[in-house]
């Protein structure tokens, strides 16, 4: 069995770290490429840093400080925010990222799956899915809703269809994010995670909720996932990679341990 990924994730606005609710009252809480170099040194697997506000404000991602976390890590390394056409995703990779995360872009054209795809190969290419849960109808038969530009925009897209869309166009990875558990600490959706990886064939990564290990074992065993995408309970000093690691090896789960 391949090994389960810990993955943090650093929300960046205007080049600082950053972490709300339910994708709401953001905080500054440091340094983003500080904060990279401590979870690549406590063992992270892979890193992924997002531009929250990129899509929404309708500009280009940080080039800078992508090339800043770069650096001073050693482990794959995914970007997103703002990333609208193969050469802005070009641009991410010569800053240093080893993959492109797009999420509003591809809803908006999911032609630029392929086309990334295309260019760059499928492994590089990471689709990421905003979902809100919402009432059963004919248009959203799962209840999953995808959302765009960092929650401010429903779509009338049923969260299934479209994972199951991006497979098909060359995505390489999914990373699902929970709009109702985001930030919440509460646990993942393990229902919606769930879902989506027996709905697909490629990777799927669980976001949004995790506040103590048990959550992100649950993820990877319950909800079936790849790997557990991890925000407040590291960056808020709750838990280290390190534990949350040791965790999960500790209840069975095959874990790439560096220490």
């Amino acid at each position: 069995m391949l090994s389960k990924r810990v993955i943090p994730c650093l929300d960046v606005r205007n080049g600082r770290l950053t972490k709300g609710i339910k994708f709401a009252g953001n905080v500054d809480i440091g340094d983003p490429v500080e904060s990279a170099r401590k979870y690549y040194e406590e063992g992270a697997d892979e890193i992924v840093f997002y531009d929250i506000t990129a899509s929404a404000e309708d500009r280009g991602i940080f080039l800078d400080v992508v090339e800043k976390v770069a650096a001073s890590i050693f482990i794959p390394f995914s970007v997103g925010g703002g990333i609208r056409t193969v050469q802005d995703m070009r641009a991410v990779l010569l800053a240093g990222a080893e993959k492109i995360s797009i999420n509003s872009a591809a809803v908006l054209n999911p032609m630029l799956i392929t086309e990334g795809a295309e260019a760059f190969g499928s492994q590089a290419i990471v689709v990421g899915m905003d979902v809100l849960r919402v009432p059963r109808n004919e248009q959203i038969p799962s209840g999953y809703e995808i959302v765009i530009n960092g929650g401010r925009k429903r779509m009338g897209l049923d969260a299934i269809a479209w994972a199951q869309t991006c497979e098909k166009l060359g995505a390489g990875e999914l990373c699902i994010n929970s709009i109702d558990a985001d930030g919440t600490k509460d646990g993942y959706e393990l229902t919606l995670t769930s879902t989506i990886v027996d709905a697909v064939s490629i990777p799927v990564i669980a976001s949004g909720g995790a506040g103590k290990p048990e959550h992100m074992l649950d993820a990877v065993t319950r909800g079936k996932a790849s790997a557990a995408l991890i925000a407040s309970i590291v960056h808020y000093g709750s838990y280290t990679i390190r534990e949350c690691k040791e965790y999960m090896a500790g209840h069975g789960v095959p874990m790439r341990l560096t220490w």
